[in-house]
């Protein structure tokens, strides 16, 4: 049993560095089982008070330690654990020490470590204190320059910045130096040794200088990193056009590893993808594979600015980089993507993630107050939510007031560590106004709720309106502010039409009303008939909205209402109250048949995007719907979600199958919007035909199997076999497992299919693959395609009544904390939520986490998260 409880850190304890760290060079003689790592720091105290220099390291075992080239002797400095204490040096010296370390035994995948036979980094947020001693905080910025000798089978020596010198070292070994000329906080370092192919190409930036671009993957797979070269330069260019940013060495690189607890790392220069996150071809890849490719290396990418040039002073600012670089990603895929269908992707995604992590124990601001381990805050609410609050601000100060904002930013704090207060005032200063209240967003936890009230007088033409706002309780924060949140609102009439009104005295069609108290009234004039009001368009808030419409005026956004995304909202609101009612035993046959039409209707919209298409064909998934009941009832949610997918199948058998034929890939493969856009309707097509599991969907289903031509329609037909079980679906898994056996990214694509099989055996199919020879728990793509999917991606069969689910969760937990405590904690979630629950599920859920809190030998990381669960109990 756990005996001590660790003590958080707190943003209000912050203080500066005492020394800086101006240059440092490193030495790595490379070797699997006993790296050497000789370090010099150039090394100033910070302010006049002299004190001891305390450096972080983490199981380093210590050489030597030398100040101004004098060695020290054991009793002029003190080791532990976790720091080298040295009581009395200069205001200015050089530190020079020497270490060893185990890169194969780090199965941790934090600092440095052997991946696939080869070296990688992985520094971020503290990984750097695993390789040397150093002040390993953000805030310290050093200029780096690093030699590694390796033997020669570790073909490649890569590090951040430029190739300065490299050749054959006197006893048959080979050497690189690299040096990068900016200023970078440790977790930014990187080094990769090992044999890799390359694909190269180049890029002319706006001021006409070439950068020389590489991306480095398992030999045999360079043509699998087209797409994300082709992905890179897009991004290179729409950075320089959307923000004026130019990529500033003469080199940009990418390495893949195949052993990664993050999806990619935006080290200077020398960017550590995830390889599920950089490799794709037709044959391997699926459409949303390519997507997320694009997105992510278009997110490292513009770290560059937003993470490197600019850093965080301390991890409390993580959102300063994550959430404004996932803004730029965001905008990036909706120039690439189409603006509406890519909006209703990141609302989903956010919902799903953040939405959830909002109303349970874990809720945090987005600039969290304290932590154990900065690794637990790698959330939905720093990243989606941070990415929402860039975009409320845009669209409350206007997009030219942004871009003089972003400038200045830019201009002001390029080089520096900062925070999240100088970055909004750069906007306030920009604006000429105080956006002190604005700040209350990124201190503030929770989801607010939006409701508004409406009151047509048709005699003066007026539509009041009367909007309240309320954010509930979270841990820590009982008592909520209200905060300024923009509703971008237009009206209909009842033919969904676009109505005209007054505000202030102006003509307008669309306006957006910022709601800055807990409550606030808004008359709009020249309403010339009773509207329906389109509220809350582009979702221009984090917030979960209620009105008073009718379904009727659902119905009437449902066909007509010229933002897509409220166009789609209105479906995903209809479907979302038919489903509740039906799990709560008020099942409304009517409205689900009534349903079913309208959605026919929009199916058979010719103007429309097939990716739009497909988006509203998709119906709220069983884990959005469980934040919607109280308490949640996965089981009889999963029956209801069922019950309105048959409806649709059967009501829309006839043109399901009709787009189902007529999309079906006759040209050549593309992995376009357009291309993406048509599978995906004709994929989801599929998938609700099979929950009519006639002869003719299962033979349709095979067929498309069968006949698949890439892997998104494999997968499609393999999903569809999947729902309908039997016989097809086994001899077809099987054919797939033998077919890309060789392959790992695509069999982590089997596991996690079948880890989200909806039949009563899942559990028993999930335990069985734990011992299959594929299954690498160590492997962190592996663990989460089987053990992450099945319970988070499986509501009805984890929230058995058994418990079983719960066990097996906590069982891999406990498993996988003894060697990577990152990777095991972000596997905690789904038990998170226990008290939104059945109290019989919650009881169960409860007691596992008891089990993981009194565990022995307990990592930080899932103590934090575990603990947190279960507080306030």
């Amino acid at each position: 049993m756990r005996t001590e409880t660790p003590q958080p850190i707190r943003l209000s304890d912050y203080r500066p560095p005492a020394y800086l760290v101006d240059e440092i060079h490193l030495d790595f003689d490379l070797q699997p089982s006993a790296t050497r790592v000789k370090a010099r720091l150039s090394l100033r105290r910070n302010g006049d008070h002299a004190e001891p220099l305390v450096l972080n390291g983490e199981r380093l075992t210590s050489i030597s330690v030398a100040i101004d080239g004098r060695r020290l002797a054991e009793g002029d400095y003190a080791i532990d654990a976790e720091y080298l204490t040295i009581a009395e040096v200069p205001a200015a010296f050089i530190l020079e020490t020497e270490v060893e370390i185990d890169p194969a035994a780090n199965t941790s995948l934090d600092g440095l470590y052997m991946s696939g036979g080869r070296f990688c980094t992985q520094c971020e947020a503290e990984g750097f204190r695993k390789i040397t001693w150093f002040p390993d905080r953000p805030d310290v910025l050093a200029r780096y320059t690093v030699r590694m000798t390796a033997d020669k089978a570790f073909q490649r020596l890569l590090s951040n910045g430029n190739l300065m010198e490299s050749g054959q070292t006197p006893d048959g070994r080979h050497y690189a130096v690299w040096n990068d000329p900016f200023p970078k906080p440790c977790y930014l370092f990187a080094l990769v040794a090992g044999e890799l192919d390359v694909l190269e190409d180049s890029l002319v930036t706006m001021s006409g200088r070439k950068v020389d671009l590489r991306i480095y993957v398992d030999p045999g797979m360079s043509e699998r990193a087209v797409y994300a070269m082709d992905a890179l330069k897009r991004s290179m260019k729409w950075d320089e056009e959307a923000f004026g940013r130019e990529y500033d060495l003469d080199l940009f690189m990418i390495v893949a590893v195949r052993d990664f607890n993050f999806g990619a790392m935006e080290n200077k220069g020398l960017n550590i993808f995830n390889s599920s996150l950089l490799l794709a071809d037709q044959a391997t890849a699926t459409d949303f594979d390519y997507e997320r490719i694009e997105s992510v290396v278009a997110h490292e990418y513009f770290h560059n600015w937003t993470g490197d040039r600019i850093t965080c002073r301390d991890w409390f600012q993580l959102c300063l980089k994550e959430g404004l670089t996932v803004f730029r990603d965001q905008s990036f895929s909706a120039d690439m993507r189409g603006a509406a269908v890519q909006r209703i992707k990141d609302v989903k995604a956010l919902r799903a993630r953040q939405f959830s992590e909002d109303q349970g124990p874990l809720a945090h601001p987005v600039r969290p107050s304290s932590y154990l381990k900065i690794d637990n805050f790698y959330t939905a609410t720093i990243y989606e939510k941070g990415s929402e609050i860039i975009g409320m601000l845009k669209t409350l100060i206007g997009a030219e007031a942004f871009r003089k904002g972003m400038d200045l930013y830019f201009d002001r704090w390029d080089g520096h560590a900062t925070t999240v207060e100088a970055f909004i005032e750069c906007f306030a200063e920009a604006l000429g106004q105080d956006l002190t209240t604005f700040f209350d967003w990124y201190e503030q936890a929770g989801t607010p709720r939006v409701d508004i009230r409406r009151t047509y007088d048709d005699a003066a033409k007026t539509l009041k309106l009367e909007l309240t706002q309320t954010t509930p309780p979270t841990p820590g924060q009982l008592s909520k502010k209200p905060l300024p949140i923009p509703v971008r609102l237009g009206l209909l009439d009842g033919e969904g039409r676009t109505l005209a009104f007054e505000r202030d005295g102006q003509a307008v069609d669309e306006t957006v009303v910022v709601l800055d108290a807990a409550k606030a009234n808004l008359t709009l004039t020249g309403v010339d008939r009773e509207p329906v009001l389109s509220a809350l368009r582009g979702f221009s808030a984090p917030v979960v909205l209620t009105t008073d419409a009718a379904p009727k005026d659902r119905y009437v956004q449902l066909a007509a209402d010229p933002d897509l995304f409220n166009r789609w909202e209105a479906g995903q609101d209809l479907a979302r109250d038919l489903m509740l009612a039906r799990s709560a035993g008020t099942p409304d046959e009517v409205g689900e048949e009534r349903y079913a039409e309208a959605v026919g209707r929009a199916l058979s919209d010719q103007a429309a995007d097939p990716a739009f298409k497909a988006l509203l064909l998709s119906l709220p998934s069983e884990a959005e719907l469980a934040l919607a009941q109280q308490p949640a009832d996965p089981a009889a949610i999963h029956l209801a979600r069922n019950a309105l997918r048959g409806r649709l199948a059967v009501h829309l058998a006839e043109e399901l199958g009709r787009l189902h034929t007529g999309l079906q890939d006759l040209g050549e493969f593309s992995p376009d919007a357009a291309g993406a856009g048509r599978r995906a309707l004709r994929n989801m097509a599929l998938d609700i035909l099979a929950v009519d599991p006639h002869a003719e969907n299962a033979e349709r289903a095979y067929g498309h199997y069968e006949a698949a031509g890439n892997m998104t329609d494999a997968m499609g037909g393999l999903s569809a076999l999947m729902q309908i079980g039997g016989e097809p679906f086994e001899k077809a898994l099987a054919d797939f497992y033998e077919r890309w056996k060789s392959e790992p990214l695509v069999i982590d694509k089997w596991f996690a299919l079948q880890a989200r099989a909806p039949d009563e055996g899942a559990l028993g199919r999930v335990l069985g693959l734990t011992a299959h020879p594929a299954f690498d728990p160590k492997n962190p793509n592996r663990l989460r395609a089987l053990v992450g999917t099945f319970a988070a991606g499986n509501p009805a069969r984890f929230h058995d009544e058994s418990g079983a689910g719960y066990r097996f969760l906590a069982d891999q937990i406990l498993s996988v904390d003894g060697y990577n405590p990152m990777t095991a904690a972000r596997l905690l979630e789904p038990l998170g939520g226990w008290r939104r629950y059945r109290p019989d599920l919650g009881g169960l859920m409860r007691a596992e986490l008891e089990r993981i809190v009194s565990h022995e030998g307990l990592s930080k990381n899932v103590y934090e998260l575990a603990s947190r669960a279960l507080a306030q109990d």
